[in-house]
């Protein structure tokens, strides 16, 4: 494995200091919940050996929102990036090609660039409003790739699949009986996903999640792989006693908390992100200099800024030293800086407002 660190993490708000920002709009989860609002006493639990799949109230919970799937087809990890690292580990091997949806977050294109994997991109654009493409989905395909990842809702554009890519994909699948990977770490965020989990449509499709995106809880690294296949399962267990052995009982229990309540719970983590989304929206109407799709699924945007002779360094240096405003830049994402993802769900509405105004008012003096 050859591990490189990746400029997300290396430039991150957690990096820098929260101390240091005063309006993060690079964050891409919602803001993070306390022990307090979950309402969680961990006085009682044993610190203990948990069960190696995770614990099973929680698995079963997960499992009966989605048709078709049992709690032992749902795998606890320590967060999504180990439920990622884990799944690419799993089935490729140095020399593989993978396709992979591009832009992606780091992990998505960073771990099989470990592993030694040949990168097949299948390019999104803004210009075709960040639609996946099935042509290139196939052509990938036809040039042998042992696995296709796709990210819905996609971050950083926060494009989702539609039920006629659904349908086309499993043609696809059984078509060159290959891997899906469905990087599925937003589909409670502020929207409703129109779709089971994707897990759920055929043996060959694995689904992840994460209680940090959309849930607030980043802070307790649980993520889940969920497969119907019984050999990848195997694996993917296999892999994880490798790594962790077991989740730690007290950030399972919170999971379980939370998820005992999840719907109340994201009924108001959700409001408030729909709330921002409005504001987003009258800023990019009255906002000339800014081409952005908006979102139809997560917490995320990934506009890009149309202005000539503009230095993005100098941009994004303004932004934090004047304003101690932070956005993700392109490059976060192998892409130009004139693009940059921009959050919506963590910032309170007037934090929202005034860095939209500040990105604005940087664009004006330069």
């Amino acid at each position: 494995m050859d591990y490189h660190r990746m400029p997300i993490e290396i430039e991150s708000p957690e990096e820098m200091g929260y101390d240091k920002i005063e309006i993060n709009l690079a964050e891409s989860s919602a803001f993070e919940l306390s022990l307090e609002e979950l309402g969680v006493d961990l006085s009682q639990i044993k610190l203990e050996y948990t069960h190696h799949r995770g614990l099973p109230a929680l698995r079963e919970l997960i499992a009966s929102n989605h048709i078709a799937l049992h709690p032992d087809q749902v795998l606890l990890t320590g967060g999504a990036a180990m439920a990622l690292f884990i799944t690419y580990t799993s089935i490729l091997n140095k020399g593989d090609k993978v396709g992979i949806v591009f832009p992606n977050y780091s992990s998505n294109l960073q771990v099989p660039k470990a592993i030694g994997c040949e990168l097949l991109k299948i390019n999104l654009s803004l210009g075709d409003n960040w639609r996946l493409d099935l042509d290139q989905v196939e052509l990938v395909l036809k040039s042998g790739a042992k696995l296709i990842s796709i990210t819905s809702p996609h971050n950083p554009t926060g494009n989702t699949l539609s039920h006629d890519d659904i349908h086309a994909l499993l043609k696809l699948t059984d078509l060159y009986d290959v891997y899906f990977l469905f990087d599925e770490t937003y589909r409670d965020a502020c929207f409703i996903t129109p779709y089971s989990i994707l897990a759920s449509y055929h043996r060959n499709w694995i689904s992840v999640l994460s209680f940090s995106k959309g849930y607030g809880l980043p802070g307790i690294r649980i993520g889940v792989i969920i497969s119907q296949c019984e050999s990848l399962n195997k694996k993917f267990l296999a892999a994880k006693e490798m790594i962790q052995i077991c989740n730690p009982p007290l950030e399972e229990a919170i999971a379980l908390a939370f998820y005992q309540k999840r719907e109340s719970h994201l009924q108001r983590i959700n409001a408030g992100a729909m709330q921002n989304l409005q504001i987003l929206k009258n800023w990019l109407i009255n906002e000339p200099r800014i081409k952005c799709i908006l979102p139809l699924g997560g917490l995320v945007c990934f506009p890009k800024l149309v202005v000539k002779e503009f230095e993005m360094g100098n941009f994004y240096q303004n932004l934090f030293e004047r304003h101690g405003l932070v956005v993700g830049p392109g490059h976060w994402f192998d892409m130009p800086d004139d693009y940059m993802r921009l959050g919506f769900g963590y910032p309170t509405a007037e934090k929202l407002n005034r860095g939209l105004h500040y990105i604005s008012t940087i664009m004006d003096e330069m």
